[in-house]
């Protein structure tokens, strides 16, 4: 899974250390790599590896072939993602134009979200992250675990 917030400074040709963790994640997958795309949220970069790509495919693979929904959901994820190489530090190297979209000036916040991340500005991130935290607070309740065998709590 991917795990924790890693703050990593990125350097002045894109370069940026994918956290230990992460690269461990996607370490026998068939390519070795990373792959990322622009949020349709906007303002951040989501991210995973091929498992996660595999899993989002099969899903729309369930869908009409003719459905709208599809064909959006395959153009903004499958068509806008770049799979990246690592190099021999565990550093990638982020498009221009996805650093741009995301705000990375000079640090890039890698968040794990068990089967996927994301990529933020750390000044952005830290709102996000705030509303987040607020907003489970509030619904806490909706986060339940299935009853235990036999009846116990």
């Amino acid at each position: 899974m991917f795990l924790s917030t890693t703050i990593n400074g990125v350097d002045a040709k894109g370069r940026v250390s994918v956290p230990a963790g992460f690269r461990a994640v996607v370490k026998n997958d068939p390519e070795e790599k990373i792959y990322v795309w622009p949020s349709f949220e906007g303002g951040y970069l989501e991210g995973g590896g091929q498992a996660l790509l595999d899993r989002y495919l099969a899903l729309l693979e369930e869908m009409d072939p003719y459905d709208d929904a599809r064909a959006a959901f395959e153009q903004t994820i499958f068509g806008d993602t770049r799979g990246l190489a690592f190099d021999g530090t565990g550093r990638v190297t982020l498009p221009k134009d996805l650093i741009e979209l995301a705000g990375l000036d000079g640090k890039a916040a890698f968040v794990g979200l068990g089967s996927r991340f994301e990529i933020w500005n750390p000044e952005r991130l830290a709102e996000r992250k705030a509303n987040a935290r607020s907003f489970a607070r509030d619904n806490k309740k909706s986060l339940k675990l299935p009853p235990r065998p036999g009846g116990g709590a």
